[in-house]
């Protein structure tokens, strides 16, 4: 057996495995690379991979949550480097309910279609209310917290009814 592929007996701790490249070709000199693997992973590392898993694999469920938890560090950049933006951003709460009159004259609904319609257009309402004064005041700001919590729970619950019923 040559001397390059040959395993050399090296002290190494308890549970850990060793894993070493042979010398390259022109370089006797050099030591060789040594990479420390252990054996396993800790605790954390187990915990964090599991919850990012679980995220991954509920990602389409739990898309409102998402836009929630991303909406509030946007909000606070906004506030923070421009709160006019604010004001930039508070017709948008408008839009909904044209779009609920736009889409009611076009395709006139009843009574179920027509409730899950004016619950969308006025969750998008306050979900653009929100936004707009989130950047304007800081999302900590008064019951913006609270308004938050209420309007990520309504968007997820209805988000899961749907998706379930089709």
């Amino acid at each position: 057996m040559s001397s390059r592929t040959r395993t050399r007996s090296v002290k190494t701790a308890a549970g850990v495995h060793t894993i070493h490249i042979p010398r390259q070709r022109g370089r006797r000199r050099a030591q060789p690379f040594v990479v420390v693997v252990p054996e396993r992973p800790s605790l954390t590392r187990e915990a964090v991979g599991f919850l990012g898993r679980m995220l991954w694999r509920f990602r389409g469920a739990l898309a409102p949550t998402f836009l929630a938890v991303s909406a509030w560090p946007l909000t606070a950049i906004l506030h923070a480097l421009a709160w006019w933006s604010g004001l930039l951003i508070a017709p948008l709460a408008v839009a909904p309910v044209l779009w609920l009159g736009f889409v009611q004259i076009r395709r006139p609904a009843r009574t179920a279609a027509v409730v899950w319609r004016a619950g969308l257009s006025l969750l998008a309402t306050a979900g653009f209310a929100w936004l707009a004064l989130a950047a304007g005041f800081g999302p900590l700001a008064g019951p913006l917290p609270l308004i938050w919590l209420l309007a990520w729970l309504v968007a997820q619950t209805a988000w899961l009814i749907v998706r379930r019923s089709h």
